[in-house]
């Protein structure tokens, strides 16, 4: 083989080398892509409070007893008197919602539980305490891989397993639970302790209390470090959302 025919041979193969990793970077992103935007279950939407009860439109039964006049029956429970201490029951979620690009691909981290517990005091038309206390190694997004990075380096949830808010600004209600009232708290993640505000959402739903919040997390400032990995970009801070399904104790 003469000195032309080798170079035209070493040409050819870092030609088809080339075309080689350009071919695997196609696979890498287009699968990413598919993986993402097809195959992936879209992440959870953000938490909300549940749905107004649609009101009853049926005509009155005109053999049905006239009880407008029992104050037990014709009393709305909406208007029962808050005050007492409450807990959280079926239906209370807190978690976390984190942006992330994959390997070029937009996409969000979500992860959530319901093993939450703590308190609240209500006097009169004021929250005057409020405590929660949440299992943080029960918190599950939709990739185990994550969820074992969530425990171990990010969170650390041997040294600290719990998280806890807890009330440090009483909220005053009026005569019904408040939207958009705003209130701090003190917030302890990964051992670290910070103030933080609160906008609060609430409704009242019978006999239970609904109350809807989230908190912007800036990783750095509870020492959290950043869950950036391999292919994986995230932002520097992330959303910590609740919702707190309240009934008396």
């Amino acid at each position: 083989m003469g000195p032309v025919h080798a170079r035209l041979s070493a040409m050819t193969k870092i030609k088809w080398l080339a075309v080689g990793v350009l071919a695997a970077v196609v696979l890498v992103v287009g699968g990413t892509w598919v993986y993402i935007n097809v195959i992936r279950d879209d992440a959870p939407p953000p938490l909300a409070l549940s749905d107004e009860a649609e009101p009853d439109e049926a005509e009155p039964d005109a053999a049905a007893p006239d009880d407008s006049s029992d104050p037990e029956v014709g009393d709305d429970i909406d208007d029962a008197p808050v005050d007492g201490t409450w807990v959280p029951v079926d239906g209370s979620v807190i978690g976390y919602r984190v942006a992330e690009i994959l390997l070029g691909q937009s996409a969000e981290a979500v992860g959530r539980t319901d093993q939450i517990d703590g308190s609240v005091t209500i006097d009169a038309t004021a929250v005057t305490a409020a405590t929660f206390e949440v299992d943080v190694a029960s918190i599950e997004s939709d990739d185990d891989r994550r969820d074992r990075q969530f425990r171990g380096r990010i969170m650390d949830v041997a040294n600290h397993p719990i998280a806890t808010l807890v009330l440090t600004d009483p909220i005053e209600l009026g005569s019904e639970p408040a939207n958009g009232e705003t209130t701090t708290a003190d917030l302890t993640l990964r051992g670290t302790t910070r103030s933080v505000e609160i906008e609060l959402e609430a409704r009242r739903d019978g006999e239970r209390i609904e109350v809807l919040g989230s908190i912007p997390i800036g990783f750095a400032e509870w020492g959290i470090p950043s869950p950036s990995a391999p292919g994986i970009d995230t932002e520097d801070e992330g959303l910590l959302e609740f919702l707190v399904v309240l009934e008396r104790s």
